[in-house]
């Protein structure tokens, strides 16, 4: 394929014959050209001659769905009845998967899809290329013996490989399952056992050997791919990826189509695995038209162009990473550029800053990270570039709260101040062309939106689950409220169940969005919905005057006190972090205990190699420290000296939130520092970087218990 040469990451390294995913990745050659025209290409591939009517047909040929009674399935080849409407956004014809991308290739054939670094070079692959890859990794499934409905698991960090498996799963007929990389070989069974996975795709011999150590437990399993780094282990049945791409080389093309053809829209196509933190994982069921018709939904009122550029670095084992980075951008020909393997590990920001994306999606917790490091940035600028810098991102705030909409998209004060600095800033970060940046898996700090706001850059806050597709409610620049999640999609319905006398109610969701059903739980299943089939999310919210949902807390995360007093924990901890910013994470105790308790850990630097953190307190915490009076250094010496003048700072921290406190029973009473931070490796945190709540009772029981002894001699609040 012969395509124009363009400099920076957008390069298109093309030519005659030319591999585009690298020796290690899944490389498709394509020998012939193609300019403009794409009808030259699809004659050559062979597989548009004979369109089936179910898939390219009229959209509403009822030969689309199959027999479905009820809206909702625990079966994964049973189908299930669509939320349709007879008018507006939940009326449009629903299509497959396949048929979204198909379409994709048809107005962005020649565009760039995705792109990856491999030798120092970024290797562009288009639409067509794309396609093409997928459907010759699913006619490998299918060759491997990939049965109808059953689980194809994906355990690697974000790629093009991971795009192609996910995608040529589905068009093989099996269900794709992504595995989170930091997964236990015993989790990594449990999906693949819960979806009786015919073939396991991983990335490379570390996450191989998880899968080695199970597979006896696994009767479904048929074959392994490692599609980067050399194999290692040579036994029957694991295969290269270059090797994998081979297998199906035979297989005609009309039988894949065939596969496609008799795929259904109501028909679950993939899955994605609840944290577990409550039980065993969930394996929530996912329709091509949950899909399909949300992602439709959410291009056309969510602003974005055609051609934006994506960066992946969120695990696309998540709905909210999977969505922004392949599903989305095929509705409106946006590239993805993905970040490397170690993207966590700090070298992200390199990838941001050579890609520079116009889109980027991130949890609180990034965004918390990026605001520490450009404060502290703006704590080494001379005295007139930061009197600048503040003067410019006061003026902005104060234009986007004043304005009647509050309209993020407002200027922010003086262009020149912007110019000198807060572009340069953002361009050190590769933001620079970030005209939309998201923020979703969590309640964002308000302190970390207004600071966003400042630079111009406001947060986005998307609302949703892997129950509900991906989003449920979006802000936008033209319809926004601070520390709001904004308003439902056209075409999706929001409920506040039993509300207080706040406004306060469980939020519920319905719309053609909605999933199938949980795999293989018919209990669960049950209790996710009501007699009228609205959706519980189990978090608690409210709207305002305008129709703005917020936030306010979580049903499985609220504290029920010994007395009966019901407190939601996320507002009490987020207050004690903003009045004392060396707390890294706070959280709430006292379910079924007579007082609240609270552990804190404080912000320390994190080991790059291993992610985990370690006991050097970060700079910026020691900057506090000094003008304190302190002289620690590292989180152990402050917790075996019990530093005077750390404890002093966060127990008048304390004082001041428990001054706001409505109540007694809403008071701390006691807290402890713990000498480590919470982490994804030591299991506190979940992939979204939110506190796993029982894991960390569990753990730290000994500590918790000390709290409630009589005589202890862990911190007391005066009341």
């Amino acid at each position: 394929m012969t395509c124009a040469t363009k400099t920076g990451p957008r390069m298109l390294v093309s030519g005659p014959g030319r591999t585009w995913l690298g020796s290690s990745g899944w490389t498709v050659t394509m020998r012939h050209r193609v300019k403009n025209d794409l009808h030259m290409a699809r004659s050559k591939l062979g597989w548009h001659a004979q369109k089936p009517q179910c898939v390219f047909g009229k959209p509403n040929d009822h030969i689309l769905l199959a027999p479905a009674d009820r809206f909702w399935t625990t079966t994964r080849d049973r189908a299930v009845k669509l939320r349709m409407e007879e008018t507006g956004p939940a009326s449009e014809p629903p299509v497959t998967t396949h048929q979204l991308l198909w379409d994709a290739v048809q107005r962005f054939g020649n565009h760039p899809a995705m792109a990856v670094k491999r030798d120092g070079q970024w290797k562009t692959t288009t639409y067509l290329q794309f396609y093409k890859a997928c459907r010759a990794a699913a006619k490998s499934f299918l060759r491997l013996g990939l049965e109808r409905f059953h689980g194809v698991g994906i355990l690697g960090n974000n790629s093009p490989e991971w795009f192609i498996a996910n995608l040529g799963a589905i068009m093989a007929g099996g269900i794709s399952a992504g595995i989170y990389t930091t997964s236990s070989a015993d989790a990594c069974r449990y999906v693949a056992s819960n979806c009786e996975a015919n073939i396991l795709v991983v990335e490379n011999h570390h996450q191989l050997e998880k899968i080695l150590q199970v597979q006896d437990q696994l009767p479904h399993l048929k074959a392994i791919i490692q599609y980067s780094d050399a194999l290692k282990v040579k036994r029957p049945n694991i295969y290269t990826c270059a090797e994998f791409m081979q297998l199906g080389s035979e297989i005609p093309d009309s039988e894949l189509d065939d596969v496609i053809a008799s795929q259904r829209v109501n028909q679950c196509c993939t899955l994605f695995y609840t944290s577990g933190t409550t039980g065993p994982p969930k394996g929530v069921m996912l329709s091509h038209d949950n899909i399909t018709w949300l992602v439709k939904t959410y291009s056309k009122c969510c602003g974005l162009q055609e051609g934006e550029i994506h960066a992946s670095y969120l695990p696309l084992s998540h709905v909210a990473a999977q969505f922004f980075d392949m599903w989305l951008p095929m509705c409106l020909g946006g590239a993805t550029y993905f970040a490397t393997r170690d993207a966590k590990k700090g070298s992200l920001v390199d990838t941001l800053k050579e890609v520079r994306p116009t889109v980027l999606l991130g949890v609180p917790r990034m965004w918390e990270k990026i605001q520490e490091h450009l404060v502290e940035l703006e704590s080494k600028l001379s005295p007139i570039p930061r009197s600048i810098d503040i003067q410019a991102g006061d003026l902005g705030l104060e234009t986007i709260l004043n304005s009647k909409n509050c309209n993020g998209s407002a200027s922010a004060g003086d262009p020149s101040a912007n110019d000198m600095v807060l572009k340069k800033i953002l361009g050190d970060l590769g933001l620079d062309r970030a005209a939309t940046v998201y923020t979703a898996g969590a309640p964002t700090r308000k302190e970390t939106l207004e600071y966003f706001m400042k630079l111009n850059l406001p947060l986005m806050e998307v609302y949703g689950m892997s129950e509900t597709s991906g989003p449920h409610t979006i802000s936008v620049p033209s319809n926004y409220r601070l520390t709001s999640c904004g308003k439902a999609l056209p075409g999706c319905r929001t409920k506040i169940h039993i509300p207080d006398r706040d406004g306060n109610g469980e939020v519920c969701f319905g719309g053609r969005h909605v999933f199938m059903g949980y795999l293989n739980m018919a209990e669960k299943t049950k209790q996710a919905f009501d007699g009228e089939g609205w959706l519980h999310s189990g978090d608690i919210g409210k709207f305002d005057q305008d129709g703005f949902l917020y936030l306010t807390g979580r049903i499985k995360e609220l504290v029920i006190t010994a007395g009966g007093k019901n407190i939601a924990p996320v507002p009490i901890e987020n207050a004690l972090k903003k009045e004392v910013p060396i707390i890294s994470n706070a959280m709430l105790i006292g379910d079924e205990r007579r007082f609240l308790s609270m552990l804190v850990t404080l912000k320390c630097t994190i080991d790059p190699n291993t992610l985990q953190p370690g006991d050097d307190l970060s700079p910026n915490v020691i900057q506090f420290c000094r003008r304190i009076g302190s002289k620690a250094t590292r989180v152990s010496e402050v917790v075996k000296t019990k530093d005077p003048a750390i404890y002093r700072a966060i127990q008048e921290g304390l004082d001041r939130v428990n001054q706001r406190a409505a109540s007694n029973a809403q008071r701390v009473q006691k807290w402890a520092i713990l000498e480590k931070d919470f982490s994804l490796h030591g299991g506190e945190l979940g992939p979204t970087m939110k506190m796993v709540r029982p894991f960390i009772l569990k753990k730290y029981k000994s500590i918790i218990g000390e709290f409630y002894k009589v005589g202890s001699s862990l911190p007391t609040t005066k009341q």
